[in-house]
């Protein structure tokens, strides 16, 4: 057993480096108190206001006077648990949907990709910037925001996969043997879903952040004090040429995370998309 873990992960060294360094983001977030020594992100001092990095604030400090390095540590904390807040509802109500969708056809269908189609037919990130707008900024409401904007594509998908076996002989015989509508969703169509579902979600954790920080540098998400990675660029904007590092290790932290969470996804995807295997 051992032989054929070890086997695995040296077969698929691109996934298992990058979910080394997702598993080392995640416990950085858990363990920010630790890591930080206690400083807190949101209390800062006047006088020590944009100082340059040092041994006493090795990212410097911001106008308030924050350590910097502690909040790009916190603020992995609110990326990571809005990115998989959103992937999670995006990927639930989706799949949900588009499973509904393909099996029953016909008026749900319509209604369904109808629906769908609407929210398709915006650019997402406007869409999602006039939701968020209307609900307040909040990183909750940018969540609920991008997450409304982002399901029709899990929807879509679900939905084509499902068409795909719906009139398969074996669906069909489980129908005229009685078998009921939960008990055909769950167990034929879920299972054909899963997989390709989890890949896209996986692949979709960089953008998403990515997204959530955009609203958050446009006033549309987290709002001050949050050690937010997005809120820090956009309050270390008026500052960029006297003290760059307001906004390059934020920045870094939203290259970086978005990088390693790009990455894990496409090895995933090699490893669970059923073209590849040979």
């Amino acid at each position: 057993m051992t032989t054929k873990k070890k086997n695995f992960f040296l077969q698929h060294k691109v996934f298992t480096i990058f979910l080394i360094l997702a598993i080392l983001l995640i416990l950085m977030a858990i363990f920010a108190p630790v890591i930080t020594r206690g400083v807190d992100p949101i209390k800062g001092s006047m006088k020590d206001a944009v100082l340059p990095p040092s041994a006493d604030h090795w990212f410097g400090t911001d106008k308030m006077g924050r350590d910097i390095f502690t909040r790009v540590i916190y603020g992995s904390r609110i990326s990571l648990v809005s990115a998989f807040a959103v992937v999670g509802l995006s990927f639930a109500i989706g799949m949900l949907l588009g499973i509904i969708s393909g099996y029953f056809r016909g008026a749900v269908d319509a209604v369904i990709m109808r629906i769908a189609d609407m929210f398709v037919s915006f650019p997402g990130l406007v869409l999602a910037m006039a939701v968020a707008g209307i609900l307040g900024a909040s990183i909750k409401n940018a969540i609920l925001a991008i997450a409304l904007v982002t399901w029709p594509k899990y929807a879509r998908l679900a939905r084509s996969l499902v068409l795909k076996i719906r009139d398969r002989d074996y669906v069909s015989a489980a129908i005229v043997t009685g078998s009921k509508t939960p008990y055909m969703l769950t167990r034929y169509m879920l299972p054909n879903v899963l997989p390709t579902l989890i890949i896209t979600a996986a692949t979709d954790i960089g953008g998403l952040m990515l997204e959530l920080a955009g609203l958050s540098f446009l006033g549309f998400g987290a709002v001050s004090p949050a050690a937010e990675w997005g809120l820090m660029l956009s309050e270390g904007r008026s500052y960029m040429r006297t003290a760059p590092w307001l906004m390059i290790f934020p920045g870094l932290a939203i290259l970086i995370t978005v990088i390693i969470f790009n990455m894990l996804g496409d090895g995933l995807r090699d490893i669970l998309d059923p073209r590849n295997e040979e």
